[in-house]
């Protein structure tokens, strides 16, 4: 029998590869949570887009709350960090623990992330909160490196594959602010 793993999902296009590395060894179920996204309709593409890759993976699709205001004040006093500091590891621990707290609640024995398959994101960082997160709340965490064997890579042949819509930033109004390409 296959331990039932919650995979906390950013966007469609990072958990492409993750879903398709991890389908045969878990019973999946996918945990989009992300009350960072900015402004509401780009969260309401990004989620169009994961149900997409849910329904062509067969794996079921959950939506968390979309708690924009509980962020903003998780965050608070980070504001002016740029992109990949320490404001990032917050918002990291505030998508995990909700994670956590579901699948605890939810009969999962484990929870995931696919947010270590970008190349712009710290996986050590994501893996050390993980791991605190399972020590604390008493559940099983997967750590992996996402972007190994080319992840990152094949997940942008999947999202072409898929003509899946990707972002241009992480999904924070801040994140944006600073991205000269926008």
């Amino acid at each position: 029998m296959k331990k039932k793993l919650l995979l906390h999902s950013c966007c469609g296009p990072c958990s492409t590869v993750v879903i398709e590395r991890l389908k045969d060894d878990y019973d999946l179920t996918l945990f989009y949570y992300n009350p960072n996204i900015e402004p509401r309709e780009e969260y309401e593409k990004r989620k169009a887009e994961e149900k997409k890759v849910c329904q062509h993976f067969g794996i079921p699709f959950v939506e968390g709350d979309y708690d924009n205001e509980a962020w903003l004040a998780f965050v608070k006093g980070l504001e002016n960090e740029k992109e990949g500091g320490a404001r990032c590891g917050k918002c990291f621990e505030f998508r995990l623990n909700k994670t956590a707290d579901f699948a605890k609640e939810n009969g999962f024995d484990l929870f995931a992330t696919t947010l270590s398959v970008s190349p712009h994101k710290n996986t050590i960082l994501i893996n050390q909160i993980g791991e605190n997160i399972k020590n604390i709340k008493k559940i099983d965490f997967l750590s992996e490196n996402f972007k190994k064997k080319d992840g990152y890579l094949r997940s942008i042949q999947l999202s072409k594959e898929f003509n899946l819509y990707r972002q241009n930033y992480c999904g924070c109004h801040f994140a944006r602010r600073d991205d000269d390409r926008i």
